[in-house]
């Protein structure tokens, strides 16, 4: 049986990126918190954290990290569930916060994610922790137990986890009319070698989008061009709109920029995205794919084989 509260500091250790800093959240001394961590290790046999400037989880220790997350969720439904109990034996009834963390892409967050799932949250006390990351990238954090679930253009399930298809979000490339028509042949046709001469907007430098376009529509494989980066899809897309360079921008997006227009129309990059999650979930957690799941076929078009993975 494992010790619970060596468990508990192993997670606040990680969570907080150190051990003075964990020390602090569990009101312990510093020498109490390593004790239990190094018991925790001596029991397994095995290193559950790197220990340095920044304290990170070993795979052992990730795999400790999920097996805490879904011990936290199952606590709370069953607290809820005594309480729930409790209010219909005449007891008061306190509603308790509960917290789910996940990782999504920029993109999907304020366009159909958060729409989605918020009147679950409201609903059933739920706190959300979004961690931001580009959508070929999210899995990682699944991986690391730092998340319950992401979106994910992994359709593959992961060790222990589940993806389920959510649906497709299409991507066009765009630019203000002035950076278009630089881009452009005098005959009206856009050059690849006058639109490479335009800076491009990138989200990260993780984001794969505008290479995908370029080799599915003119057939161009890792060019070189100039780069703005601008990792905030407000700012990333008023970029855009300023004329500072050409980029791929969700087509749900489009009808707030009026002042855009594609420079191939009919020339997509289509993203198929997963929900990867736990195949064993706690009931909040099931509440949440559901959710998830609701959302994104309303908000995503549907996955087809065509689409490309990023």
């Amino acid at each position: 049986m494992l010790d619970a509260r060596q468990l508990e500091a192993l997670a606040t250790v990680v969570e907080h990126g150190s051990f003075g800093a964990a020390a602090q959240a569990l009101s312990l001394t510093l020498a109490a918190v390593s004790l239990r961590i190094k018991a925790l290790e001596n029991t397994l046999g095995q290193r559950l954290l790197v220990r340095g400037k920044q304290v990170r989880a070993t795979p052992a220790g990730q795999s400790l990290l999920a097996h805490v997350k879904q011990v936290r969720m199952m606590e709370a439904d069953l607290l809820g569930g005594l309480q729930g109990t409790s209010s219909q034996n005449g007891a008061r009834k306190t509603q308790r916060w509960q917290s789910l963390s996940v990782a999504v892409n920029a993109d999907s967050v304020a366009s159909w994610f958060l729409p989605g799932v918020a009147p679950l949250l409201l609903k059933h006390h739920l706190l959300l922790e979004i961690l931001i990351d580009d959508q070929d990238h999210t899995h990682d954090a699944l991986k690391s137990g730092d998340v319950i679930g992401c979106v994910s253009t992994l359709a593959e399930p992961m060790r222990g986890c589940v993806a389920e298809p959510l649906g497709t979000m299409r991507y066009c490339c765009v630019a203000t009319p002035a950076v278009v028509k630089r881009c452009q042949t005098p005959g009206g046709a856009v050059s690849p070698h006058k639109m490479l001469a335009q800076p491009g907007v990138i989200f990260t430098r993780k984001d794969a989008l505008q290479g995908v376009f370029l080799a599915q529509h003119f057939g161009l494989q890792q060019p070189h061009y100039p780069r703005h980066f601008a990792p905030a899809v407000e700012a990333f897309e008023t970029a855009i709109e300023l004329g500072l360079g050409w980029g791929m921008v969700p087509e749900q997006h489009l009808a707030q920029r009026p002042t855009l227009q594609e420079l191939l129309p009919g020339a997509t990059v289509d993203v198929a995205l997963y929900w990867q999650h736990w195949a064993r979930e706690a009931p909040s957690a099931q509440r949440l794919t559901q959710a998830v799941k609701a959302a994104a076929a309303t908000g995503l078009r549907p996955v087809v084989d065509s689409a490309a993975e990023l």
